[in-house]
């Protein structure tokens, strides 16, 4: 479906705008290279979702756009059977002083449609954005919501093979995304082909079949998402050396300046590490810290089975500052209510700075416990939570009339 094989892009970078006709003029350089892409390969099988993780500037975008035919790229190949359509930044190709009915025409073009597909498919989009009367307005008077409405609607009903969805997604309300993903699940059930980059990391282990790290314009991973996730991670905590063996690597990576030594997780009904919904859980660790530390917060991670993210707190957020000396060892216990479904879990752990590990990640051990939650104590609930929820009737009169004549 679709086949990149050592592409590479290079850009030249100003300080100043005008050295661009400095240079013209004087036949001297006055710029710098920055190689956004060097010599990436993969590829996309029919059917598969192809996640891209990286920090920004690593090459993501410029990516999406040489795939898109946005852009050339300055050496490889790229090989691609079937239409390709996207979303990249929002307004590509949205003429703003045109209403959105003649901006389907215009990107409908652009995708490849001809005019008789954009008439045939005209309501279909229109419907689908849910627009309504704005559709007859200029983009330029849209809200960022509603231009990735029409943007996306255009996409999907271009009938491409492959779909290349940039962070786009992110905006709008939590309706018309939970509208877009259904879409984007069934346009891979039949057959269809999906780059997506995002830095959502739920949706990427919910929706791909498996994810590229670009770090720098290299690809530093192709691994199933939850992997990708976890290396993603490594590369927000600044530790950005010998991948491969740390992305296997149970102990964990980080500074060492504070380590986890040991950790368990019980239940206080069950003393063991499989208990019941309803129950309370302990979560004990040993801490032990190789130079004094300030400001060390303590961070968990639940997972479920798929990798996604349930819950995550740490003592920075908790109002709980902890100082540490060079060589002290300190006992911490976590306790909270088990109110997760019944299932199987992993516990992520971290030692940090402040409010996450991006600014200075002193431990990270990704799944370092792994629990089973079998049973409801309790109340029975559906879903992946239990948010103890209370049903009660309001003593205003004139409701309960209301409700006893129903």
């Amino acid at each position: 479906m679709l086949q990149v094989d050592n592409v590479s892009k290079e850009f030249k970078l100003y300080n100043r705008p005008w050295h661009r006709l400095k240079e013209l003029v004087l036949r001297r350089s006055f710029h710098r290279r920055h190689k956004a892409l060097d010599g990436i390969s993969f590829n996309v099988a029919s059917g598969e979702t192809l996640g891209i993780l990286g920090r920004n500037g690593a090459g993501k975008s410029t990516l999406l756009k040489i795939l898109n035919g946005v852009l050339l790229p300055d050496s490889g190949t790229i090989s691609i059977s079937g239409r390709v359509t996207g979303l990249l930044e929002l307004g590509t190709g949205f003429d703003p002083n045109l209403s959105g009915a003649q901006n389907i025409v215009s990107n409908g073009l652009l995708l490849g449609m001809t005019r008789l597909q954009i008439e045939e498919r005209r309501e279909a989009i229109i419907a689908f954005s849910e627009l309504g009367q704005f559709i007859n307005e200029p983009i330029r008077t849209y809200s960022s919501g509603m231009a990735m409405r029409l943007a996306f609607s255009i996409a999907i009903h271009a009938d491409p093979e492959i779909f290349l969805i940039d962070e786009a997604l992110s905006v709008g309300d939590g309706h018309f995304q939970q509208k877009c993903m259904r879409r984007i699940k069934e346009f891979r059930a039949k057959g269809g082909s999906i780059i997506f980059v995002s830095h959502d990391l739920n949706a990427v282990k919910m929706i791909c079949d498996r994810a590229i790290v670009l770090s720098e314009g290299h690809i530093v991973a192709d691994a199933v998402p939850e992997d990708a996730v976890n290396l993603y991670n490594q590369l927000l905590a600044g530790d950005d050396e010998k991948y491969d063996e740390k992305l296997a690597d149970t102990d964990g990576y980080g500074t060492r300046e504070a380590t986890v030594e040991e950790i368990s997780l019980t239940g206080e009904g069950s003393g063991s590490s499989i208990l019941a919904s309803g129950d309370i859980a302990n979560l004990d660790l040993n801490i032990c810290a190789a130079r004094d530390i300030d400001d060390l917060a303590i961070g968990l991670m639940i997972r479920d089975r798929f990798g996604q993210d349930i819950f995550g707190t740490n003592s920075h957020y908790l109002g709980l500052p902890i100082r540490m000396q060079a060589g002290e060892r300190r006992q911490f216990r976590y306790r909270f209510p088990m109110r997760l479904a019944p299932g199987k879990y992993t516990l992520t752990l971290a030692l940090h700075q402040g409010a996450d590990h991006t600014v200075n990640c002193y431990h990270w051990r990704d799944n370092a416990v792994s629990f089973e939650v079998a049973g409801i104590r309790g109340t029975f609930f559906g879903g992946v939570c239990d948010l103890s929820a209370t049903l009660s009737e309001f003593e205003h009169t004139g409701l309960k009339r209301n409700i006893e004549s129903c």
